[in-house]
């Protein structure tokens, strides 16, 4: 539709007035908010002023009669809240008699990125608790009672002892008896208790156990990434990523709960299981708070009846060191990622072959970095062979090219002949096509299991090399003021030296192709190593210098193999023999042949067909 010039400055004068009347509307709404607001704060000024810290005190003293009132039955006036220390040489752990459970938790022979203590456990979150009828129609949370703690014990083997014990008037009594071994991180608990049936509704203890999980590496992002929420349920281990936070539901009965963090991890265990349970976790956003996550496990405990009842828990706080949790005997070692997805089955290599190699040379020899480098040569060693009949395969393709270049000028036109006679080529000359992939397929096992291998062995943890002073972590040589997208904000020296050195080797095998013709080959060396330099700069320093050792081994022994093993000649020579034989095909082959005959009839008639 056209408009003439009238219509035109009419919608324009419509435009204009409506833009006014909406600043005019806009500036009498906030003088009219303005003049609100005098008026309210003459009102608030008329009215007696308000002790915000007594109003808060009140309610305080409210909440603590109420919980007085819940408690009164099992609350003793003579008991004040008091610490009690268990040890061993690897383990302190503070208990307060509120609630008879530990209140701070510190590993002895571990250190945070920052030098300071790990203190697994602290803080007014972290819990163990449960609901008990504390009188008529009353119940009251077991952390609210204050019980009366006993002296310490020292057992005959070098354990150590500590008792809380509360009841009531009525006969009812509760005991929680903890036990901590010597050089151990697995603290028992068994709590005992008398008039169980009149305690607990429906036989049955409702746990609710929230822990918070501290930050201890010095990359909280990483640190995140490699946490996880892990159970046994109905005899099976699982984990769930922590992620942004969540919830889990368990279907099954729950042998135990686990939050592992990178290297250290806290556990509840249910000797004979937890009928039901349900766990949810938080992740804060602001990194400030130097927490991870926290999570809250609700876990219902089946009671056998009867008016004495006893309860045999675990708590685990410690490293999640493969070797230290499967002495326990409960599947707890699973918690260690050795290998997971579809790459699971690498955790046995890691477990019963890298495991037990590098714990060797570790004893053995003082630095890490030397025994990563060992640990590399010793892989390369096994799997030699392995390159050498990749690089054989790759040779012997070689040879055929000119042949199969004469083939393709041929039959450049049939693509299906010109495969077919292709393979007829490499049959008679002895040669499978595929005897330079499986080699290499058959050495993505080796590469997997130590990229898990790296990232989860704790022995790694602290060690230094080099210029890295944490092999556990990434070595960072310069601190980039901002952050680049997929690289990150620092300069890791080791990630560097793999790209580098997988640079060349792609460059090297580039230079060896047997048909680099195609545009695209041109850039093909340049995608991987540029791609490796995002996914490493985050990793430990560990895996980016076993990279590093590996990368050069192998280019070494690619120029070592082609330049002066590998016999062209002889590998002619060997072909042309090959060809004066008989061709034995396999029942795949024959199969693959009858199914290429069939085509190729097909082709035929259908040419006669047309013409």
């Amino acid at each position: 539709m056209k408009m003439d010039k009238n219509t035109l400055i009419g919608y324009v004068l419509i435009g204009a007035l409506l833009i006014a009347m909406f600043v005019l509307n806009s500036r009498s709404r906030l003088a009219f908010e303005a003049q609100q607001a005098k008026v309210a704060d003459s009102m608030a000024r008329s009215k007696p002023r308000v002790d915000s810290n007594q109003i808060v005190r009140d309610s305080l003293k409210v909440d603590s009669v109420i919980t007085n009132r819940k408690v009164a039955s099992f609350q003793t006036d003579s008991i004040k809240e008091e610490l009690v220390t268990l040890e061993n040489n690897v383990i302190r752990i503070v208990f307060t008699n509120k609630g008879a459970q530990p209140k701070e938790v510190e590993l002895k022979k571990f250190k945070q990125y920052n030098s300071n203590p790990v203190i697994l456990q602290k803080g007014a979150f972290n819990k163990l608790s449960y609901t008990i009828n504390s009188g008529v129609n009353q119940t009251a949370e077991i952390d609210k009672i204050l019980f009366k703690a006993m002296p310490v014990t020292l057992n005959a083997d070098k354990s150590s002892s500590i008792s809380f014990v509360t009841g009531d008037s009525m006969g009812r009594k509760i005991t929680h008896q903890y036990t901590l071994k010597a050089d151990d991180y697995m603290l028992d608990l068994n709590i005992n208790m008398e008039g169980s049936d009149k305690l607990f509704s429906q036989n049955a203890v409702n746990f609710v156990w929230q822990t918070e999980v501290p930050q201890i590496e010095k990359d909280h992002a990483y640190e995140l990434t490699q946490s996880h929420l892990c159970f046994v349920e109905g005899n099976d281990f699982n984990f769930e990523y922590i992620g942004t936070g969540d919830s889990k539901s368990f279907s099954k009965p729950v042998d135990w709960v686990t939050v592992k963090q990178q290297f250290f991890a806290n556990a509840l265990i249910a000797k004979n299981k937890f009928l039901s349970a349900n766990t949810n976790w938080s992740v804060p956003t602001d990194t400030s708070n130097h927490y991870l996550a926290r999570f809250t496990t609700n876990a219902q405990y089946a009671l056998p009846g009867g008016s004495a009842a006893s309860v045999p828990l675990q708590l685990y706080y410690g490293p999640s060191d493969y070797n230290i949790l499967k002495k326990y005997n409960n599947k707890l070692e699973n918690i260690v990622p050795y290998g997971s997805g579809i790459f699971a089955f690498v955790k046995y290599i890691n477990r019963y072959f890298l495991l037990p190699v590098f714990d060797y040379l570790q004893k053995n020899v003082a630095s890490m970095g030397i025994v990563i480098l060992l640990l590399t040569l010793l892989i390369r060693l096994i799997t030699s062979p392995i390159l050498y009949k990749s690089y054989l395969s790759g040779a012997k393709m070689k040879v055929l090219k000119p042949e199969v270049d004469a083939l393709k000028e041929k039959y450049k036109d049939d693509q299906q002949t010109f495969g077919m006679e292709q393979m007829k080529l490499w049959r008679s000359a002895g040669v499978s096509p595929l005897g330079g992939c499986l080699p290499a397929l058959l050495q993505i096992p080796i590469f997997m299991s130590l990229y898990y291998f790296f990232q989860s062995n704790i022995d790694l943890r602290g060690k230094n090399f080099l210029w890295a002073h944490d092999l556990a972590a990434y070595d960072s040589i310069a601190k980039i003021p901002f952050t680049i997208p997929f690289y990150g904000d620092h300069v890791s020296l080791f990630t560097l030296t793999a790209v580098a050195t997988s640079l060349l080797i792609s460059l090297y095998s580039m230079n060896n192709m047997q048909d680099n013709s195609n545009p695209l080959m041109k850039y093909m060396p340049y995608i991987f190593p540029v791609l490796l330099l995002g996914v490493f700069n985050k990793l430990p320093s560990a895996l980016t210098w076993y990279y590093t050792i590996s990368n050069t081994i192998t280019l070494i022994l690619q120029i070592v193999i082609q330049k002066y093993i590998i016999d062209h000649d002889k590998i002619m020579a060997q072909m042309t023999e090959n060809r004066k034989r008989p061709v034995k095909k396999s029942k795949m082959q024959e199969r693959i042949q009858a199914m290429q005959d069939s085509q190729r009839k097909l082709q035929e008639m259908k040419k006669k067909g047309k013409s």
